[in-house]
């Protein structure tokens, strides 16, 4: 097989003896504190029992752990609807138990990544009990409230008011989880806006007050020792000071889920939101500056490229890791993988630092998008790419999503969105430790069902099984670690032909070449040189020398020492 063209030449990165923050070289676990270990024996994971397991996750060898959020709150979004942002759920535990996990983390050089919630709180916040308790309270501006009747047109272009004589909702803006983002509270005649659920309303970050409650709540939790936040829904922290109406989407009502009917144009994406990010960064680079233990702000971002990397800031004071989730919704195909290679490093400023993400608790987890066979290309694609990886729970030994028996639907989205396969609670079944009753994860009936498979698809098994998909990520982990070329190296070119995904990185004295075949029929790829297997999708393929051609079975792929 010849080689094809290349579509992405050269890739600058930093160069190898350049000094490297702790986030640009580490591996992120992100852990779904309701799904990873309940020590007593609740059904739900709690902070005691992420504790248990962070020998588990050195040994795997992540640098870094995302906690879901364990603020207190009436789980109506599962915690993403918060009650008190300086306190923890009791039903996690207490803030004795984050202090303990956050020390024992440390002492095995694990960093903590808080999930930070600044778009919203629960309806049952005292902030929000008091706003809602009258229109001349002074907490009333702490959130969005608008009265019904008279706003602006749904014309995009049009300044002109149009009225809505049934005292609707005040603009056509629709919540995430289905139906109007405005709900009445009859007690003021206003309504306030929720981009989630009712029980989830929105803050007024355009208050100074807001802003400055909300970044001591940064602070509460970087004074105990938090490396990192990851910022939830970032986009939507601005809405338009005029109040416009959303204009239809080119998707429009074919979407399964409601929400793609419009445009969020005045909704997301706001351009002040950057200036809040700037306001967060600098409280965390104070941080930095005093410990000399740099802090990280992840944005969660669905966002096209273009827009996505605005969120690094022109003045590199932005998110330091603006999440790129793109390869969970590209077609599994090598040219279109390879074009956005290219496109997303183009687009990178100076300054910005790639980050890749495959998997997370609001996608259908890899093993069911992708089907087995190519979890472990797709396994070897997230490690070896440039940039900071992060791993979802779960994925590392091939969790598949779990059905759900209708009596069993946790998702508040699900419920109300009945029927559109919307719920997100097949990829946030429990960890599957071990073949014991619970599958080690409680003693009990865990939250969510397990898989039927948990008794052979586990970490007990698979860590004595050298070819397991968990020893593969092992192995793919430690060579990253070790090796300068792939965890902070260019590339020198990205091709790819037929099913077939080619890179080679290389840093100083090394170049590594990666081949992934993600068909399903066997494969060849020629290239100038000699090199060695370092680590093989297919165990026995490790050691195999090669001069000129690398032929892969089907869904294989390789890692190779050049030279």
């Amino acid at each position: 097989m010849s080689e094809a063209k290349p579509s992405l030449d050269v890739v600058t990165g930093p160069e190898a003896s350049a000094p490297v923050a702790w986030w640009q070289h580490a591996v992120v676990y992100q852990i779904y504190p309701r799904s990873f270990q309940d020590s007593n024996g609740d059904g739900v994971g709690d902070l005691p029992g992420i504790t248990q397991r962070l020998d588990y996750l050195r040994w795997l060898g992540v640098d870094a752990i995302w906690i879901s959020p364990i603020y207190p709150s009436p789980m109506a979004d599962f915690g993403y609807d918060v009650t008190d942002y300086t306190g923890i759920e009791p039903m996690f535990g207490t803030l004795h138990d984050f202090d303990h996990l956050v020390e024992e983390a440390h002492r095995r050089h694990l960093k903590v990544i808080l999930d930070y919630v600044p778009n919203h709180t629960s309806i049952e916040h005292p902030w929000f009990q008091e706003s809602r308790s009258s229109r001349d309270h002074p907490k009333r501006d702490w959130y969005l409230w608008k009265d019904p009747g008279v706003e602006t047109s749904n014309v995009e272009t049009s300044d002109v008011e149009t009225s809505r004589p049934d005292g609707g909702p005040p603009t056509n803006w629709v919540s995430n989880f289905g139906g109007h983002a405005w709900s009445l509270d009859p007690q003021t005649g206003q309504y306030y806006y929720h981009a989630y659920l009712p029980e989830q309303p929105d803050l007024n970050w355009r208050n100074p007050a807001v802003q400055e409650a909300m970044f001591d709540a940064l602070r509460f939790w970087l004074d105990r020792g938090v490396d990192g936040f990851r910022v939830d829904a970032l986009r939507q922290m601005i809405k338009d000071d005029q109040w416009r109406d959303n204009p239809p989407s080119d998707e429009g009502p074919t979407s399964q889920n409601p929400y793609d009917a419009l445009k969020p144009l005045y909704t997301t994406d706001r351009p002040e939101v950057m200036d809040l990010v700037r306001k967060m960064r600098r409280i965390l680079d104070e941080y930095g500056a005093r410990t000399g233990m740099p802090r990280v702000l992840i944005g969660e971002l669905y966002l096209r490229i273009e827009r996505l990397v605005a969120y690094y800031g022109e003045d590199g004071e932005g998110c330091q890791l603006p999440f790129n989730f793109h390869l969970i919704s590209t077609p599994w195909k090598a040219p279109v993988i390879a074009d956005l290679i290219q496109r997303y490093e183009a687009a990178l400023p100076p300054h910005g630092w790639p980050n890749w993400v495959l998997g997370n608790h609001d996608q259908h987890r890899l093993a069911t998008r992708l089907g087995a066979a190519q979890t472990r290309i797709a396994a070897m694609l997230l490690l070896t790419l440039r940039g900071t990886p992060t791993l979802y729970y779960g994925d590392e030994i091939g969790m598949p999503d779990v059905p759900i028996p209708e009596g069993r639907v946790q998702d508040p989205w699900e419920k109300r969105v009945p029927g559109r396969g919307l719920g997100r609670d097949p990829e946030r079944t429990p960890m599957q430790w071990d073949n014991t009753k619970g599958a080690g994860f409680t003693t009990e009936v865990p939250w969510l069902p397990l898989a039927d498979d948990f008794e052979q698809r586990n970490v007990a098994v698979q860590r004595k099984d050298h070819d397991s998909i968990l020893s593969l990520y092992h192995r793919l982990i430690q060579l990253r670690r070790r090796t300068s070329a792939l965890h902070r190296g260019a590339y020198d070119w990205v091709k790819s032909q037929g099913h077939v995904l080619a890179y080679q990185r290389s840093a100083e004295d090394q170049a590594y070449l990666i081949v992934l075949n993600l068909g399903d029929q066997p494969a060849a790829w020629n290239v100038e040189g000699t090199g060695k297997v370092a680590v093989g999708t297919h165990r026995q393929r490790e050691g195999e020398g090669f001069s000129g051609t690398v032929t892969l079975a089907p869904n294989e792929g390789v890692v190779v020492r050049m030279g």
